[in-house]
């Protein structure tokens, strides 16, 4: 079953480098909405460091949020889901295992831009830090979360309307705490420890819940 799960990780990750579409794709769009703030509200310095960790998690959101209607599409057109269903693994793990794979290949690029896209916004190198550690917490459960809904609509042409439409509502829970993390770090207020332990179990349980409910959609598209 190990096996065949890193089996499944291996394929996706290779399988998303060779299209290009996945870490660059991703990149780009990130990068497309930092260098759009300055322009859409002045390039003032110290508004700029106020508003940059909500913008960058906003662009993290939107990001990993453009590539997931892709993550189980391409298997159901070409039958390769089934073949993983007629498997010994669990269809929970195929799961998990895609979306760690996708996770990998889109979210934790955008964890090590973070830093260098937040020179756009003005951050200091506290608040970079503090968006990096939240990004590499909370982008885990975006994508567990996004699998959901990637897998309610994997059998619809055009379904990355009604993807976003399902996900981000689920998603604006881990946006407001990975913000509200980071400024706890920058002002000093609130600990910092306290919005981190929860954004750690949204993580937690968006991975356990997102996996078992992709699963359950992924069967009743059969």
């Amino acid at each position: 079953m190990t096996g065949a799960l890193a089996a499944i990780l291996q394929r996706d990750i290779r399988l998303a480098l060779r299209q290009g579409g996945g870490a660059a794709l991703g990149l780009v769009f990130f990068l497309l909405i930092v260098t759009m703030t300055p322009l859409a509200i002045g390039p003032d310095p110290a508004l700029l460091a106020r508003i940059g960790p909500a913008m960058l998690w906003l662009a993290a959101v939107l990001s990993i949020l453009l590539g997931l209607d892709r993550l189980f599409q391409a298997d159901v057109e070409d039958g390769s889901l089934q073949q993983m269903r007629l498997s010994s693994a669990p269809l929970e793990l195929v799961v998990l295992a895609k979306a760690t794979a996708h996770w990998l290949v889109t979210g934790l690029p955008l964890v090590i831009a973070a830093p260098v896209y937040g020179l756009l916004l003005a951050l200091s190198p506290a608040a970079m830090l503090a968006v990096t550690i939240t990004l590499l917490v909370g982008t885990p459960a975006l994508v567990f979360i996004g699998a959901t809904g990637a897998a309610l609509t994997a059998g619809m042409r055009r379904g990355g309307l009604l993807l976003a439409i399902l996900s981000l509502p689920l998603m604006t829970p881990v946006l407001i705490f990975g913000v509200s993390a980071t400024m706890s770090a920058l002002d000093g207020l609130t600990p910092f420890r306290t919005p981190l332990l929860v954004l750690a179990a949204l993580s937690l349980f968006s991975l356990v819940v997102g996996c078992a409910a992709s699963a359950a959609a992924l069967r009743a598209n059969d």
